[in-house]
């Protein structure tokens, strides 16, 4: 699985970063930034609720 965040549509509210700390965080431009783009398996119920929990729906989860 891949995470990809949509700058142009995040808001910086930080509900990923809440959910799944260790995949986001908030950078100075107050925009979502991965720390991991690629993330393991076990932590993806985590990814999972963070993209559902986006209030922009700027976060998506693609299958590779």
């Amino acid at each position: 699985m891949r995470v990809v965040v949509d700058h142009d549509l995040c808001e910086g509210n930080a509900e990923c970063v809440k959910i799944a700390p260790g995949i986001f965080t908030v950078g100075d431009d107050d925009r979502a930034r991965l720390l991991v783009e690629t993330p393991p398996e076990a932590l993806r119920a985590a990814v999972e609720r963070a993209v559902q929990r986006c209030p922009r729906q700027a976060i998506a989860l693609h299958e590779d």
